[in-house]
C-alpha cells in the first residue's frame, strides 16, 4: 500500500514584502502554523495623525487553533513592535532571546499585558512546535542577541536569515554562526528567505568597530558637550558612544523616551558594559563642565517630536544648545526621511553647533548585508528555492538577480507581496493564491478604526478646511427660525472675509427658499442641496473646495 502523500508547506508573508518594516511571516504545514516576527512600521506622510502601522492578521484570527507559537529574530521595532497588539487578539506563546524578550516585556508593561506567554531561548537552542523543529542561529546585526531561524518541516528546512550583516569584529564578540549555516547547507535547505535591504550596495558592510574609531577621533577634538543622536535600539552604537565617553573621562546622560527605555533594559540584562558612575541623570548635566558631558539622544531621523528636534528648536526643557556644542548624527536617513533630517541639520547650523554626520565622517555603518555578504550566505546555504524578503520591490528584484547570477534557476526564485501564498515541496514551488493582508492603522488607543475613508476626510480637512452651516427649524411650523450661520475652520480667516461669508449665507438662504415645505421635512435632501449649492458657489468664486458640514436643529 502506498504511503499517504505529504502535504505542501506554505509560506505566507503578512508584512515585510515590497516594504521595509512590519515583518511578519506565516509558516504552515497541515494543521500547524508558526509565525516568524511581528513588527510595525511608521506611517507615511499621507497617513495623517496615525502613530504606527501593524500587519493585518485576519488570516491568523481565522486559523488561530493552528498556531503553535511566534518566534522572533531580534529586538528591532520592525520585528517586535506589533507583538503586544497581536497578543491582545491571539493567545500564543512567544519565543525570543534574552534581550529581545526584555524589550518585549517592556512593551507589555506599557500595555498592561501579562508576560506568562513569553519564553526565553538562546542562540544555538532548538524547540519543537507542532510538526516543526525550530533552531535559533546566532547572527550579527546592530542589536545584540540577533538570530537567524531555521524551521525544519516534514518536507524540508526553511531558513530565515533575519536582519543581518557579516561582521568579523563585532562589538560584543559574538560572531555570526557561519559554520552552522554551512552545515545546514550540507544537510539541505528547501527555501531561503533573506534580508534584501542593502542589495543595491556593492562590496561589504564596514565593521561596527570602524564607527568606534571615528568616535574617538571626533571626541578627541571636542571642547564642550557632545550630543550623539542614533537609533535607540542600535545598542552596539550606544556601547561605542559610552566607551568613547569613558575613554575621554565624560559622563553620559540619556534623552528621549525610547532611548531611556532601551538602555535601562540593556543595562538590567547586562548587554551594555558601563563603568560605575558613567551614567548620570539628564537633570544633573549642569553639575559638570561642558567638556565632561556626552548626551545620547533619539532623533537621528529628524522626527519632529524627538529629543534632538526639540533641542534644535530650542524647546528641550533640559538641554539648551550653544555654538560650542558638537552634534553627531550617527545614522543615515531612512528613505523618505531626508527632508526632516536636513531640517534639523539646518536648525543646528543656525545655532552655530559643530555638526558631524555620515556625509562628513564614518559615524554610521549599516546593520544590513551588502552584495558580497549576501553572496556568501547563498553560497553557504545553497537553497533549492529562494524568496527575497525585507525590502521594497526593487530590492527584491535585485536580490533575485543576485541569486540567479550565483546559479539558482529562475523558476526556483519567487517574488511576492504581503498576502502571497507560496506553496512548496521537494519537487516544486509555486504561488498558490493570496490571503488577506495589508495595513492596520493605530491612532492613540484605536487599532484599525481609522481606515481609508477617515484618512481621506482628514486629508480633505487638512488641505481645504471646513465650513459648518447651522440652521434651526421649527418643529411645528416647519420653517427656518434661526440661521443660516456660517462657521469657518481652516478655510478662510473670517475677519478678512466677511463679504464672502455673507455671500455664503445668502447662497444657503436661497437654497432654503427653493426648498418647498416637503423638503424641510426631508433633511437628507436638504443637506445635500446646501452642500451642492455652496460647493458650486465657492469653487466658482475662489477655486476652493472645503468640506461642507450642514447641521440642522429642530426646536
Amino acid at each position: 500500500m502506498m504511503g499517504r502523500k505529504k502535504q505542501k508547506l506554505k509560506i505566507i508573508p503578512l508584512g515585510g514584502l515590497a516594504e521595509i518594516g512590519k515583518n511578519m511571516t506565516v509558516v504552515e504545514y497541515g494543521n500547524d502554523i508558526v509565525i516568524v516576527d511581528c513588527g510595525l512600521t511608521f506611517p507615511s506622510e499621507e497617513m495623517l495623525g496615525i502613530d504606527i502601522v501593524i500587519p493585518d492578521i485576519t488570516y491568523l484570527e481565522k486559523n488561530k487553533d493552528k498556531i503553535k507559537g511566534l518566534v522572533i529574530t531580534h529586538g528591532h521595532e520592525d520585528h517586535i513592535g506589533a507583538v503586544p497588539y497581536i497578543l491582545k487578539k491571539l493567545d500564543i506563546k512567544v519565543y525570543a532571546t534574552k534581550l529581545t524578550l526584555g524589550l518585549i516585556k517592556n512593551k507589555f508593561s506599557e500595555h498592561k499585558l501579562s508576560t506568562e506567554n513569553l519564553r526565553e531561548v538562546q542562540a544555538g537552542s532548538r524547540i519543537k512546535l507542532g510538526k516543526f523543529d525550530i533552531e535559533f542561529i546566532r547572527a550579527s546585526h546592530s542589536i545584540p542577541d540577533s538570530c537567524s531561524i531555521a524551521i525544519k518541516s516534514p518536507v524540508g528546512t526553511v531558513l530565515f536569515t533575519g536582519d543581518f550583516k557579516i561582521d568579523y569584529t563585532p562589538i560584543d564578540g559574538c560572531l555570526m554562526d557561519l559554520p552552522r549555516l554551512a552545515a545546514l547547507g550540507d544537510e539541505g535547505v528547501l527555501c531561503l528567505l533573506s534580508d534584501s535591504t542593502n542589495v543595491e550596495r556593492e562590496g561589504y558592510t564596514m565593521s561596527e568597530r570602524r564607527v568606534g574609531e571615528t568616535f574617538k577621533d571626533v571626541f578627541s577634538t571636542a571642547t564642550a558637550r557632545i550630543i550623539v543622536a542614533t537609533f535607540a535600539s542600535n545598542l552596539h552604537r550606544v556601547q561605542q558612544v559610552i566607551s568613547a565617553s569613558e575613554y575621554f573621562g565624560r559622563k553620559v546622560a540619556v534623552s528621549g523616551r525610547s532611548m531611556v527605555n532601551t538602555i535601562s533594559v540593556a543595562l538590567e540584562l547586562g548587554y551594555l558594559k558601563v563603568k560605575k558612575g558613567t551614567m548620570i541623570d539628564i537633570n544633573r548635566i549642569d553639575d559638570y563642565e561642558p567638556n565632561q558631558i556626552t548626551i545620547l539622544t533619539t532623533g537621528s531621523q529628524g522626527e519632529p517630536m524627538s529629543a534632538l528636534a526639540r533641542m534644535a528648536s530650542g524647546e528641550h526643557r533640559k538641554v539648551k544648545l550653544t555654538p560650542l556644542d558638537l552634534v553627531v548624527i550617527s545614522a543615515s536617513p531612512i528613505p523618505g526621511n531626508e527632508k526632516t533630517v536636513f531640517n534639523v541639520l539646518n536648525k543646528l547650523t543656525e545655532i552655530g553647533c559643530q555638526i558631524v554626520y555620515q556625509a562628513l565622517a564614518e559615524v554610521h555603518v549599516s546593520g544590513h548585508a551588502c552584495k558580497e555578504e549576501l553572496k556568501l550566505i547563498h553560497t553557504l546555504v545553497r537553497p533549492k528555492y529562494f524568496i527575497p524578503v525585507h525590502g521594497e520591490i526593487r530590492h527584491l528584484k535585485l536580490h533575485a538577480k543576485l541569486a540567479m547570477d550565483l546559479g539558482l534557476s529562475p523558476e526556483n526564485i519567487l517574488i511576492g507581496k504581503n498576502g502571497t501564498v507560496f506553496e512548496m515541496d521537494d519537487e516544486s514551488i509555486e504561488i498558490a493564491g493570496e490571503v488577506e493582508a495589508g495595513d492596520v492603522l493605530v491612532d492613540g488607543l484605536g487599532v484599525g478604526d481609522v481606515g481609508s475613508v477617515v484618512l481621506r476626510d482628514r486629508k480633505h480637512l487638512a488641505e481645504d478646511g471646513l465650513i459648518v452651516v447651522v440652521i434651526t427649524i421649527s418643529k411645528q411650523e416647519r420653517n427656518v427660525v434661526a440661521g443660516p450661520d456660517i462657521i469657518s475652520r481652516g478655510f478662510v480667516y473670517v475677519k478678512e472675509s466677511l463679504d464672502l461669508m455673507e455671500e455664503c449665507r445668502r447662497v444657503v438662504e436661497k437654497t432654503l427658499e427653493n426648498s418647498n415645505d416637503e423638503k424641510l421635512y426631508d433633511w437628507a435632501t436638504l443637506k445635500y442641496n446646501i452642500r451642492d449649492d455652496l460647493k458650486t458657489f465657492l469653487f466658482k468664486e475662489i477655486k476652493r473646495n472645503p468640506m461642507i458640514l450642514p447641521i440642522i436643529m429642530e426646536v
